[in-house]
């Protein structure tokens, strides 16, 4: 009897030290990496990247903090109390969501009420230095990463000229085995009907349905995209595309 009370009492230590371990495990394989020199927001889930996001930082440098942080509160249509314009009013400022981030030193003592990812009204300041140090999303990305970040999960913001891959190396996140080399970049010309691997980091890259073929919608969005930046609007992916799109 009492060896039967000693394994079951050492049987729960070894559940408690499990479900202690899963912090340190989830904090490795989900993050949120933003570079500020090339103005994207990576999510990494289950050790893997996800989707890279277009996103505008500081109008200076030092506007949006570097270093790790912590991912500390989310709240939907959060009201600009400043202007006292309540959530979900088109003149919010702050969009959809807001995923508030722990800095330290912040009036709400590192409550994530200062710094924060969230959404715009403006969404044409998107991929440019406009915020007072905040992280802007378009509404429909900042709404999809909502829904999968989970709370304490690390924000890591950076000024970096390195690729995802390598950051997320450097950090820790998924570097066993589930980051793929080169996931995010490739260097090969891309058009219509091309097919592969390379498609499929296109799409992401343009927020697009993922299936690895180059068809009439990924032309669509490569002509909206060359456009918008000045491009010569032929739908290949060459060269100077490419540079625009992964800011090489």
């Amino acid at each position: 009897m009492l060896l039967r009370k000693i394994v079951f009492a050492l049987g729960m230590l070894g559940l408690i030290f499990s479900f202690m371990a899963l912090p340190t495990e989830a904090a490795q394989n989900e993050a949120i990496i933003i570079n500020k020199s090339s103005n994207k927001l990576a999510f990494y889930e289950n050790g893997t990247l996800q989707k890279v996001f277009p996103v505008a930082t500081g109008r200076t440098k030092s506007l949006t903090p570097e270093g790790k942080f912590s991912l500390v509160n989310k709240v939907k249509n959060r009201p600009w109390y400043k202007e006292n314009i309540p959530g979900g009013d088109p003149r919010n400022p702050l969009g959809a969501r807001w995923l508030g981030i722990k800095v330290p030193g912040d009036w709400g003592h590192t409550s994530g009420n200062v710094y924060g990812v969230h959404g715009t009204n403006n969404p044409s300041s998107i991929g440019t230095y406009a915020s007072s140090g905040c992280i802007r999303m378009y509404n429909k990305d900042v709404i999809w990463l909502y829904d999968r970040a989970d709370k304490n999960i690390p924000v890591y913001i950076t000024s970096s000229s390195s690729s995802f891959t390598t950051l997320a190396q450097n950090y820790g996140v998924g570097k066993v085995k589930k980051v793929v080399a080169g996931y995010e970049t490739f260097n090969e010309t891309l058009k219509y009907g091309s097919k592969g691997e390379s498609v499929k980091i296109l799409q992401r890259n343009l927020n697009i349905s993922v299936d690895g073929s180059f068809g009439k919608q990924t032309l669509y969005a490569v002509k909206k995209f060359q456009k918008s930046n000045g491009l010569i609007v032929d739908g290949i992916v060459g060269p100077k595309t490419r540079k625009a799109l992964f800011n090489n």
